[in-house]
């Protein structure tokens, strides 16, 4: 939904002057594929990192469209970062208004989350679930190929998956 890679290379540029590709960042952490990696964790405390970041080309159509169809949630690890819990919550306000409040679940881990469909990019927050796992693509995961993850890259690929037919999974 939020293109925090796009907001790390922003923010990095910010502070360094220096523009990282996103072609330099595939198939690292987030917090390896920098040359100042400690900046990178640094961001993710700073405030305005999580509500300034840009919304994923397509993600808003696709997730009004799966609010039709299923009981949808929105699932974010935001307990880390305390400020995050307040952004996220502004930012999906913002660019998410169709999604009620009830249908917001902040929490520090995301095993305890149980459905038929989880889409995320850290398989942290997959490996556990016990539905369907959809793995979205990102730079730090793009190398991964695990057995029962499905990879989506990108919210077209979600809406084919999960509305169109639904015959795949």
């Amino acid at each position: 939904m939020a293109d925090i890679t796009s907001q790390y290379i922003k923010w990095y540029k910010d502070a360094t002057g220096i523009e990282i590709d996103r072609s330099e960042l595939l198939g690292k952490p987030e917090d390896d594929a920098f040359p100042q990696p400690q900046l990178i964790v640094k961001f993710l405390h700073e405030p305005g990192f999580f509500r300034n970041a840009a919304v994923m080309p397509g993600s808003q159509e696709v997730i009004q469209e799966l609010n039709e169809v299923y009981e949808l949630f929105i699932v974010s690890a935001a307990m880390e970062f305390p400020q995050s819990l307040t952004e996220k919550y502004e930012w999906l306000r913002e660019h998410f208004p169709f999604i009620h409040w009830q249908q917001i679940i902040f929490c520090g881990s995301k095993k305890p989350i149980s459905g038929d469909f989880m889409i995320d990019d850290h398989l942290k927050n997959l490996n556990y679930f016990n539905g369907e796992k959809l793995l979205f693509s990102a730079t730090h995961n793009i190398n991964i190929h695990k057995p029962g993850f499905t990879r989506v890259n990108n919210w077209g690929e979600v809406r084919r998956l999960l509305l169109v037919g639904n015959t795949v999974l």
